[in-house]
């Protein structure tokens, strides 16, 4: 082979591949404002809603993580890799964790719905499975409660689905 062929060669794979790459750096870059822009926006409507902090955090680093996945889709994509298979592979992997992972994820969407209408606060005295005792936290999995001197983690989603009987601290009476 010719040095002039090797050059030609060259030639066309780089004008081949020129804007694709072009592409990925526009993609990149679009997708990272977005990423702040979200981050932005997220953060600004859980203050105007006033939602739990551990709430908003992961309101966050999910929308992060989901913007993240569809730009590596696109940048596969624009570089001409035949995406319909990631994307199917992706859902039957999704399939698989949440129904691997079904009580985990119920404690936490149980969470999220626990600090979102709040039923009961820090503070306030509780009965529910047969335990009593005052909430000291409300994290996204567990519930935290003092009783008699030990602490007890009640999962969320037994709180969600089962009766509760809340007792205001202050006055002693039930709300």
């Amino acid at each position: 082979m010719t040095v002039q062929k090797i050059s030609q060669a060259m030639l066309f794979e780089t004008t081949l591949w020129a804007p694709r790459l072009l592409g990925v750096v526009v993609i990149i870059l679009v997708y990272f404002v977005l990423i702040k822009i979200l981050k932005t926006s997220v953060k600004n409507l859980t203050e105007k809603f006033e939602l739990d902090a551990h709430l908003s955090s992961l309101l966050v680093r999910a929308s992060r993580v989901g913007l993240i996945v569809i730009a590596f889709v696109s940048i596969l994509g624009t570089l001409g890799i035949n995406v319909m298979a990631l994307v199917a592979g992706l859902g039957l992997t999704g399939f698989a964790i949440g129904f691997a992972l079904k009580d985990t994820i119920s404690n936490l969407l149980s969470g999220i719905l626990l600090l979102l209408y709040q039923p009961f606060e820090i503070g306030d005295t509780i009965k529910v499975l047969g335990y009593e005792g005052e909430v000291t936290d409300i994290d996204l999995r567990y519930t935290n409660i003092e009783s008699h001197g030990s602490r007890v983690l009640i999962p969320n989603a037994k709180l969600f689905t089962d009766p509760i009987t809340v007792l205001n601290v202050k006055s002693g009476i039930e709300k």
